[in-house]
């Protein structure tokens, strides 16, 4: 793939992996440290990705009419910074749940305008042949992180401190930026842009128009929003089940996410053959549905062993079909994409996941305040089962001159 691909993909997995090590870092300080409520946690997991949704919508049309790399670089900065505020707080005393959500809301934007620049970037970077497996190595990527760093997360949580793994996090992004600097090379200015394009106003809702334009795309991002939302709401709430009702120790919690993800490497392993043999149409359709039917399974999550082995088949059923679909939209979301609207797409996409995820987690909460982490557990399972509805019928070809 080459060797700008290679710094690439090195600091997409530095990143990951301190991301993997600080895996659900903030909803563990909230409870831990803060002593904090069902509520309070899953308003955590809400608020502050609705916020950073809301801030990153004027920023897709800026990331478009920019150079990628310095838009790449600029977010991990700031979430280096963001993430680092928060052990200099811990260890001065000031730590507080308002700064967890201020924190929280900015790595939300900075994340949605990094993917947005980093996928923008990576369809000019490589081959259109080389697109689903560059995509399945980053899911790869992600996916042996959070098997590896979670339990480790939780060791070094038990020796080090509640906010160690939260350093690592904060460190992960700069040295991410340091390997995005090393990619090198000159990146081609932006072929449509500059301030009187960045100020249409048309520009801030292209790449919803884009979207839901298409006949494609429409039903998967619809679908890929309710999946995500109602498989996201049940984290918080989960964690106040096993954590507080259950009494699971961190390194148990941890395992409980991380020995699944394994999964993770198998699916997205298999994603390149599944889709030679089988076609994209049966993967959407098939395995988009295999996402779905496994999580109401969470509901009977019971104490000891017995409980810890309900949650890691679950996750690991989830994370399978997650890892096999994942690369193959990805791919087909670059390939129904115009080169000029890749970052506004993009943008759209993540801003709807995410307000999405924030909607679904906050209702959760609220839920699981009234009657208890297990109701909102059964209430989610349920409903997710009707997501395949919205996956597209038929067979849906990538039409012609859309990779340029």
């Amino acid at each position: 793939m080459g060797r700008r691909f290679g710094w690439l993909w090195a600091a997409y997995a530095v990143s990951a992996y301190g991301s993997g090590l600080g895996f659900g870092a903030l909803p563990l300080l909230a409870v831990l440290v803060l002593h904090a409520g069902p509520a309070q946690v899953s308003a955590l997991s809400a608020v502050g990705p609705a916020v950073g949704a809301l801030i990153a919508v004027p920023l897709a049309p800026w990331v478009e009419f920019r150079r990628k790399r310095p838009v790449m670089i600029g977010m991990d900065l700031v979430r280096f910074a963001a993430v680092g505020s928060i052990p200099v707080a811990y260890g001065l005393g000031w730590l507080s749940f308002a700064q967890l959500l201020v924190v929280s809301a900015v790595v939300a934007a900075a994340k949605i305008a990094f993917n947005a620049a980093s996928g923008a970037f990576l369809k000019g970077l490589v081959p259109a042949e080389d697109l689903l497996v560059a995509n399945a190595r980053f899911e790869s990527t992600n996916w042996s992180s959070i098997a590896i760093g979670p339990p480790l997360g939780g060791a070094a949580i038990g020796i080090l401190g509640p906010v160690t793994t939260v350093v690592a996090d904060s460190l992960s992004y700069l040295l991410s930026a340091l390997g995005i600097t090393a990619i090198g090379g000159r990146e081609e200015a932006p072929a449509v842009g500059g301030r009187r394009d960045t100020a249409r106003s048309g520009s801030l809702l292209d790449g919803w128009r884009h979207i839901l334009g298409d006949s494609g795309l429409r039903g998967l991002y619809l679908n890929n929003m309710a999946v995500s939302g109602l498989i996201m709401a049940t984290e918080p709430v989960l964690a106040v089940l096993l954590l507080r009702q259950l009494r699971f120790p961190p390194w148990q919690y941890g395992l409980a996410f991380a020995a699944p993800c394994l999964g993770g490497l198998i699916g997205s392993r298999l994603a390149r053959r599944v889709l030679a043999r089988y076609g994209r149409d049966w993967v959407f359709r098939v395995v988009g549905t295999l996402r779905a039917v496994w999580l109401i399974g969470l509901a009977f999550v019971g104490p000891g062993v017995v409980g810890l082995l309900t949650v890691m088949a679950v996750e690991l059923a989830i994370i399978v079909n997650m890892s096999l679909y994942s690369p193959v939209l990805a791919t087909y979301r670059l390939e129904r994409t115009p080169k000029h609207l890749v970052a506004r797409t993009l943008s759209a996409w993540s801003i709807g996941s995410q307000a999405a995820i924030a909607v679904c987690t906050a209702l959760g909460g609220l839920l699981a305040d009234v009657t208890g982490p297990r109701t909102t557990l059964v209430v989610a399972g349920v409903l997710i089962l009707a997501s395949p509805l919205l996956l597209p019928r038929g067979r849906q070809a990538v039409p012609a001159g859309v990779m340029s």
